[in-house]
Formats: C-alpha cells, structure tokens, sequence
C-alpha cells in the first residue's frame, strides 16, 4: 500500500484512500470471458463503485453520503464553494430519482440509490473504459544514454 503514495497521479486525489482501497479488494479477476461473464465483472465494478459511496455499507447511497463524495472531489478546485457542491449534489440525487422512481408525489420522500437503482443509472454507459488505471512498468523501456 505504501508504494501507491508514489504514484503523482494518486497524490493530490481527494479519494485517494478509497482507491489505494480498492486495490487490495480480493476478488478474483478472470480472463478469456464469455458474456454472462463479463456482465458479472460489470456488476462488480459496479458495486465497487456503488460500495465507494456507499460509506455506512445500508445498501443505499443517501443524500448525505453523495454530498460528501461529492465535496471530497471537488474539494481541490479553490473556485467552487461547499454550498456549489451541494447544490450539484442535490441535482444529481434529483436525477437519480427521476430515472429509478419515476415522478413522485409531493409527500413521497427518495430515500436513496439501491444497487438496483445504480445499475439502472450505469445502463449503456461503456464502464470497461471509464474504470481503469493503467502503470508504466519502468523495467521495460530502453534506456536511452
């Protein structure tokens, strides 16, 4: 874990823990997969994802806790105020809403984003090439003198 601190791209990350985190997770990872295959790696990227938000481990991501991920990333940008990340935060709980309830009542509350709602959400969104880090293996390259 030590050696993530190293890595320039991982230092100023403001859910830097999370991921080194992530990295340590011991599912296994297999190769040559069929499509019922890779639909269930989509789903465990997913739910890594979804756990990554997730942060008291209910099953829903509340709006507290989406507010707090989203000030953790924006936390960095010295132009954008704790109240601009709520309200972005709040628009985006809206949206999730709208897609996985449908139009509510005026007394009907959105308690939060189930897995089922986050897959719903992450349907047609190519994630293969949205969650990945690649690394530079350094042994490889050919010194030049």
């Amino acid at each position: 874990k030590e050696n993530f601190d190293s890595i320039p791209d991982l230092e100023f990350n403001p859910i830097r823990g999370k991921i080194v985190h992530a990295f340590f997770d011991k599912r296994p990872i297999e190769m040559n997969m069929d499509e019922e295959q890779l639909d269930r790696f989509r789903k465990e990227k997913l739910k890594f994802l979804f756990h990554m938000y997730d942060s008291d481990h209910d099953g829903k991501i509340t709006l507290q806790e989406y507010r707090n991920v989203v000030e953790e990333l924006l936390s960095g940008n010295p132009h954008l105020e704790k109240e601009s990340a709520r309200s972005i935060a709040d628009g985006a709980m809206m949206e999730a809403a709208s897609i996985c309830v449908g139009q509510m009542g005026p007394d009907q509350v959105y308690e939060g984003i189930t897995f089922e709602d986050f897959l719903k959400m992450w349907q047609g969104v190519d994630i293969e090439t949205k969650m990945h880090v690649r690394f530079l293996n350094m042994e490889t390259i050919a010194h030049c003198y």
